[in-house]
């Protein structure tokens, strides 16, 4: 990883016990993956970066309205869902 600093944090056992069995699930390769996974996640919200959840549910809202008026003339449900998995996994850091 390149730009890295080690860090020595210190977990409530609940917390410590949640991510070591993450790792034994096989969910994240490490306990360290899953900290940096939702570091991320913090990061985006509190940093920037991340989504309006506002703006975007009214994009989808006036999606679907456009969808029920018969506004929209091809729609293809697995198409936007790749897209967005395409868009979200640009997104995801790569452990």
């Amino acid at each position: 990883m390149p730009d890295t600093a080690q860090m020595t944090i210190s977990l409530p056992q609940d917390i410590a016990a949640a991510l070591e069995d993450a790792v034994e699930r096989g969910d994240y390769g490490s306990t360290g993956e899953v900290v940096r996974q939702a570091l991320h996640e913090w990061a985006l919200r509190h940093l920037g970066g991340a989504p309006d959840l506002t703006a975007l549910k009214a994009e989808i809202d006036k999606g679907m309205a456009d969808l029920a008026a018969g506004r929209v003339r091809e729609f293809d449900l697995d198409r936007i869902v790749e897209r967005g998995r395409t868009s979200s996994t640009r997104r995801s850091p790569s452990a």
